[in-house]
């Protein structure tokens, strides 16, 4: 526990499955007690996301179990629960039950599509949240079918808005002194983060295309390099960059005038693609790095795993947490909020 934490001396009782046990990690990084209830019988996984948690067993389903969990309910600020809808209020557990018991009670729910509407009952999981709230549409190479991205990131989103919301529930209760429910949905939460891809449709009239790894406006994209993958802004300091790759003999027909246009690069951005390749595929990642960085570029290799595990900036903040389970001991990514 960080008893440094912002959220020391708080209480959350966590009642979630893969779709939101993220959230209650991160309070639980920010110094909140979080006792995670399992059923009984129910293997206790040794996962990441429940890392600085407390564990428990608990049938709710029973009403010995019931009776118990409302014990820990009258000593909790904050419950989170990621069961189908309606299914706590079937045990007589739903929130307008539970605030009677502890009326500072804050709840948040996580649901593939939230308490209410058509979808309400719909089974779900990471994958069909980021397909039905449009991320996949927008995931992958041009001219190719939709891809996946990488991860239960859907899952992950709900967390931290929960969190959030769980935060912003917190300091409204410094004021009124009652909590409330939060209903959090899968669907709304990768809706709502799909970047300017919403933003575009409603403010331009512009429908997302699939770029693959070139960034939406044409900014950025990744190449390949001798030793892996770089991170390039391909216009930015555009003379200077030209002019990089003269010196070397490998700007081919980029120093022509026609080039010095914005709008005819764009039209014609697949050829500088083409000759940015043949000249970032001469060199090492650390190379084009170390020059771009002393001349102002944002550049950046694409770390691999092993490069991440390396990485100075991460082992200098003390990001990797170091934990024991079962007698073996495992490096685990610690907490983004220090």
């Amino acid at each position: 526990m960080n008893r440094q934490g912002a959220l020391y001396g708080y209480r959350v009782l966590d009642l979630t499955d893969e779709k939101a046990r993220l959230c209650g990690r991160f309070l639980a990084d920010m110094g909140a007690e979080v006792i995670r209830i399992e059923r009984p019988g129910t293997p206790l996984p040794f996962r990441w996301e429940n890392l600085s948690k407390q564990s428990i067993t608990l049938d709710i389903e029973s009403k010995a179990g019931r009776e118990l969990f409302k014990r820990l309910v009258d000593t909790a600020d904050i419950l989170a629960e990621s069961h189908p809808p309606r299914y706590l209020e079937k045990l007589g557990l739903g929130y307008p039950r539970l605030n009677k018991i502890n009326p500072r009670l804050i709840m948040a729910s996580i649901t593939p599509f939230g308490r209410d509407g058509p979808y309400r009952d719909y089974k779900a999981d990471s994958l069909v949240a980021g397909a039905l709230g449009g991320q996949l549409y927008v995931s992958g190479e041009p001219e190719k079918p939709p891809l996946k991205p990488f991860g239960n990131q859907s899952y992950y989103l709900a967390s931290l808005f929960a969190a959030i919301g769980v935060l912003l529930a917190l300091y409204r209760r410094h004021a009124s002194g009652r909590g409330q429910h939060i209903d959090i949905s899968l669907q709304e939460c990768v809706a709502a983060a799909l970047d300017h891809v919403l933003v575009r449709y409603f403010y331009e009239d512009t429908v997302a295309q699939r770029r693959g790894s070139l960034h939406w406006n044409n900014a950025f994209r990744i190449f390949p390099a001798k030793d892996g993958y770089i991170l390039l802004s391909l216009f930015y300091q555009w003379e200077t960059l030209v002019e990089w790759l003269a010196s070397e003999n490998m700007a081919e027909d980029l120093t022509e005038e026609k080039w010095q246009n914005r709008d005819y690069c764009l039209e014609y951005i697949d050829h500088i693609i083409e000759v940015l390749e043949r000249w970032t595929k001469s060199h090492s990642r650390a190379e084009l790095v170390e020059k771009a960085q002393l001349m102002r570029f944002p550049w950046a290799e694409v770390a691999s795993i092993s490069d991440l595990l390396a990485s100075p900036q991460l082992k200098a903040r003390n990001f990797w947490v170091d934990v024991e389970h079962q007698g073996r001991k495992y490096k685990l990514p610690g907490t983004p909020v220090a």
